[in-house]
């Protein structure tokens, strides 16, 4: 993709965590584990640190507590819900040119590693 030449990638890999979410009756019983990925991808200039200093690049510490502040809302219905409030926050960084967020539910079937979802999103006036 054009619009994202001269960007670096920053990620958070297989973040865990206990989340509400579901529409089924028993998924609203009790929190269930929930694997978020996420990419920003960051121009270089915006992400090219020249004095070796966390204030000149995103803080991973950013990325984890947008996530948290989204599972906190309360319980949400379905993953697609849940990836499009992360993407959106995250995307909303005045730094971030594009977000690809997936979410995953391990344990919903036995005979699978996962069921989930992942949404990509792009900012096109981005300089």
């Amino acid at each position: 993709m054009p619009e994202l030449r001269g960007c670096r990638r920053l990620f958070l890999e297989r973040h865990e965590l206990a989340v509400r979410i579901g529409v089924h009756a028993f998924e609203r019983e009790r929190p269930q584990r929930v694997v978020v990925n996420v990419e920003l991808f960051v121009p270089l200039h915006w992400s090219t640190p020249r004095a070796d200093r966390l204030d000149e690049v995103i803080d991973y510490d950013f990325v984890r507590a947008v996530i948290a502040e989204c599972v906190a809302l309360g319980h949400v219905g379905l993953q697609e819900t849940l990836c499009d409030a992360i993407a959106a926050q995250l995307l909303a960084h005045p730094r971030v040119r594009a977000v690809r967020v997936s979410t995953a539910k391990p344990d919903v079937y036995a005979d699978c590693a996962a069921v989930g979802v992942e949404v990509f999103h792009l900012k096109r006036d981005a300089s």
